[in-house]
């Protein structure tokens, strides 16, 4: 789900800086009509209203959570072939990555970079994921040093 755009099944993340929360909408009108099908047995079991109770996660929480894993990392790129059944890699570029921002992260979130992934299947629940476009990695951060 992103913050810049109702998702096909009518789901937008919400930067909320009034609550410090960001929190996940449902909007039953952003529904695509090729999944007519599923909104039906949403409304059937739910209703069309918003999600009762809401999801969401406060700031400090997400930050408590975030910072640790993020407060300083390294973004390497490369391209890859595959050669005699190998995988080969030509690496193009390292950042180092330095002083986690998460108001950068918010902000982030709100321009669709960072996407928050609920990985639930039918069987078996995976969690909650944060997701980062690749190429946002660096948007998070205070301090980038080029190291090739």
């Amino acid at each position: 789900m992103s913050g810049d755009r109702y998702i096909d099944r009518g789901f937008k993340v919400i930067v909320d800086r009034t609550s410090s929360t960001v929190k996940i909408d449902f909007d039953a009108p952003h529904v695509a009509p090729h999944h007519t099908d599923w909104l039906k047995d949403v409304i059937k079991k739910a209703g069309a209203g918003k999600i009762q109770p809401e999801p969401y996660w406060p700031f400090d929480m997400l930050e408590e959570k975030a910072r640790p894993k993020l407060r300083n990392s390294f973004y390497l790129s490369a391209k890859s072939r595959i050669s005699d059944d190998k995988e080969q890699f030509l690496y193009e570029s390292l950042l180092m990555l330095q002083r986690f921002n998460f108001n950068r992260f918010l902000e982030a979130i709100e321009k669709g970079k960072v996407l928050v992934d609920f990985d639930a299947k039918t069987t078996h629940n995976h969690g909650t994921k944060f997701r980062i476009r690749q190429d946002s990695w660096p948007e998070l951060y205070d301090d980038l040093e080029e190291i090739f």
